[in-house]
């Protein structure tokens, strides 16, 4: 799943200092494209697993020239592995952002979001943050503000948003296969190792962080609305893995129109990945729909036909940093934006304030003028599995 992993002392906070870093400039006259200069903020699982391998995949606009991480022995490694020159410890962040870097993609615990994507905003490099924005509202806010004082764009890392199984799924709804979207119901488990940070609360641990915000992405980009009122339980049983974050969480959102969107998250029960949206005239289901690792299979079911449709395993992280850097080389505004996390973060706020009192909570939905298409698909092949250097999944 989506998140640095590492589980060392580099994912703990850092004080950052304020520094200044080279504005990209755009294609120069009777060159070729330039490439945007990325440093990649934290090698836990997630930047080895995925996006390193990615940069391969993303040659004719993006490059990796510098590594963040807390663990010399490890970034050494991997410095090493994939011919990094600048490497820099946390305490050396404003150092990094001053090197000439153009973006960072920020692959730390959720708690850790804002502080470093700030710190890049005022040093005039763009950011790329993994998913959740952060865990408040403010703290997304602060992040969206940042980037609007400097001029710098900011994308957060919906990988789903540029893979065709899911975009297809959208499309297929909005081109009313199903008739009129009236329900939607999802699932995403696993079984999360002990000591893994995705369970420590001061990180911003827990399951609708993690797994559950797929499932409230995936019902708002689906619908094409926004939920306005949401209902959800908790459920930690005794498991000691789950002292500080919850084990499980169900929640049902209100859209307009009165449709409903119901999913249940976990950190203790066994792999499932799937959602499905029924309509008046029939139904879509992705099985599994969410990973990273494996194929995408939807299953569309209209008068009783279905049509089953497989999407090959792919490089979902290659056209992310392809689109990004494409935005700024372009001076285009970059699908997800921060908006796009803060209604995320908004959600998983309100559920967790009903789950706390017993009772709904209504929800201000904002204004939304972008939302993910078929033409943001874009390909890329499958990386090879690297070897990882003290980091795990987090089922491992």
């Amino acid at each position: 799943m989506d998140r640095d992993n590492g589980n060392n002392a580099e994912d703990q906070d850092k004080t950052l200092g304020d520094s200044k870093a080279t504005q990209p400039t755009g294609k120069a006259s009777g060159a070729s494209p330039r490439r945007i200069r990325y440093a990649v903020v934290g090698l836990g699982y997630i930047s080895q697993a995925a996006v390193l391998p990615a940069f391969a995949h993303a040659e004719e606009n993006s490059e990796l020239a510098a590594l963040v991480s807390g663990d010399p022995g490890k970034l050494k490694a991997v410095a090493k592995r994939y011919k990094v020159r600048k490497v820099y410890s946390y305490e050396q962040y404003a150092d990094c952002l001053a090197s000439g870097i153009d973006a960072v993609y920020i692959a730390l615990p959720n708690s850790m979001h804002r502080e470093y994507s700030e710190a890049a905003a005022r040093a005039g490099v763009h950011v790329l943050c993994e998913k959740p924005m952060a865990t408040t509202e403010e703290d997304c806010q602060a992040m969206i503000d940042a980037a609007a004082k400097t001029n710098v764009k900011l994308m957060i890392a919906y990988r789903l948003h540029f893979e065709r199984g899911n975009l297809s799924a959208i499309e297929a709804i909005r081109e009313g296969k199903i008739g009129d979207p009236r329900i939607f119901n999802s699932l995403f488990t696993q079984q999360v190792t002990p000591g893994n940070t995705r369970l420590r609360g001061d990180l911003g641990g827990g399951p609708l962080f993690d797994v559950g915000i797929y499932c409230i992405n995936a019902s708002r980009c689906l619908f094409g609305e926004e939920p306005y009122e949401v209902f959800s339980f908790a459920a930690k049983g005794t498991d000691e893995r789950f002292a500080e974050v919850e084990e499980m969480n169900a929640a049902i959102l209100r859209f307009p129109n009165d449709r409903l969107a119901s999913f249940t998250c976990s950190f203790g029960a066994a792999e499932r990945s799937e959602y499905e949206v029924v309509g008046t005239k029939g139904s879509l289901r992705m099985d599994p729909g969410y990973e990273m690792v494996g194929d995408l299979k939807s299953e569309l079911m209209v008068g009783g036909k279905k049509q089953k449709t497989t999407f090959k395993k792919r490089d979902q992280f290659g056209p992310e940093l392809t689109y990004f850097s494409d935005c700024i080389l372009n001076g285009k505004n970059p699908e997800p934006s921060g908006a796009e996390g803060l209604a995320d973060v908004r959600i998983i706020r309100a559920l967790r304030e009903s789950a706390e009192k017993g009772r709904p909570v209504e929800i201000v939905p904002p204004e939304k003028n972008q939302r993910p298409g078929i033409q943001q698909e874009i390909h890329k092949p499958p990386v090879d599995k690297p070897e990882l250097v003290r980091a795990h999944s987090p089922s491992q």
